[in-house]
Order: structure tokens, then C-alpha cells, then sequence
């Protein structure tokens, strides 16, 4: 089985369990936490993969981390029973599925949208107006700026594009000028 679909099966049971005890957004949140815990330490990551510590050893400092972190005892047995399953790797990509889904139960979208210049406050609410319109959803907006845009903007939202820069309505120009 895939590491993605491994991710999914276990961020879909933690969602499940988080709307029956309205924890949906914290687990999300430690879920996060931890993650960018082991992320940020590789070493740590590689202790748990490593079978020169023994397993008990290996829970103890896992419990400690989520003691500091203040996880919940249920992300707790989350981390444990990935430990016990030599899968404490597969914690970014089930945190990033479970961030997906409770997001979908949630009916939360994170659109990215890239422009060219700096967007005045008023330009950006216009934009998340509008994306609250079309996708029914509430919008959580992550703008950046890309100078080599020129003009316009290109919004992404999962993995659809739509693309009005300036820079791809000159590239088009220039296919049908050299097509003739």
C-alpha cells in the first residue's frame, strides 16, 4: 500500500473520531505541531526509525515530546500506535491528509493567490468575495507576490488554476502570432 493511501486511512479515522468529540480543529492543530516538530529535527525522525533503540525507549520519548507539545491523548495513541507500526514517518503526509479532510468537513477552502504587484486590502477582500461566491465555501486567502507575473493574478484552488496574469495572456499572443 502507498504512503498516500496509508496517510489517508489514518487521517480519515482521526477526523472521524474528532467529530464525535468536536476536536476536529485541534487535532489539526497538533497534528500540525508535531509534524513540523519532527520536520524540523531530522535527527529525532531518524531515533525513531533507528532498531538499535528499543521500543520502549522509543514511546518514552515520544510521550515526553507530546507532553511538551500538549497533544491530546487521542493524537497521543495516534503517534503511538504509528510507533508501534514503523510509520511515525508518515506523519507529515497524514497530517497533511487530515488537514485536507477537516477542511472538506469543515467546508473550508484555501485558495493561493499569486500576483505580480503587492494587492491593496479592498482588491484582496474583492477576491475573497468573490471566491466565497463561486465556491460556496468559506475562503481562508494565502497571497503572494511573483514579479515575473507583470500584471494580474493566478489563483489556485486544490489543483485547479485559473490563470489571468498578464504574462500568460502575452505568451498566448505570442503562440498565435507565431502560428499565424
Amino acid at each position: 500500500m502507498s504512503a498516500s493511501a496509508i496517510a489517508r486511512r489514518y487521517a480519515k479515522a482521526l477526523v472521524q473520531l474528532g467529530a464525535e468529540s468536536n476536536s476536529v480543529e485541534a487535532f489539526n492543530a497538533e497534528l500540525a505541531r508535531i509534524s513540523d516538530t519532527l520536520d524540523s529535527n531530522r535527527n529525532l525522525l531518524a531515533l525513531f526509525s533507528n532498531p538499535a533503540y528499543g521500543v520502549d525507549a522509543k514511546k518514552e520519548i515520544l510521550r515526553d515530546i507530546a507532553a511538551k507539545l500538549a497533544i491530546s491523548p487521542m493524537v497521543g495513541n495516534l503517534l503511538q500506535l504509528l510507533l508501534d507500526r514503523n510509520r511515525i514517518a508518515c506523519l507529515p503526509q497524514i497530517a497533511a491528509s487530515y488537514a485536507k479532510l477537516a477542511d472538506d468537513l469543515s467546508g473550508v477552502v484555501r485558495p493561493v493567490v499569486t500576483s505580480g504587484m503587492p494587492l491593496a486590502d479592498q482588491q484582496i477582500a474583492d477576491i475573497k468575495g468573490a471566491l466565497e461566491k463561486s465556491t460556496g465555501k468559506k475562503v481562508e486567502l494565502t497571497v503572494q507576490v511573483d514579479p515575473a507575473l507583470i500584471g494580474g493574478v493566478v489563483t489556485k484552488i486544490g489543483d485547479r488554476v485559473f490563470d489571468g496574469s498578464v504574462k500568460t495572456q502575452l505568451n498566448k499572443i505570442q503562440d498565435i502570432l507565431q502560428k499565424g
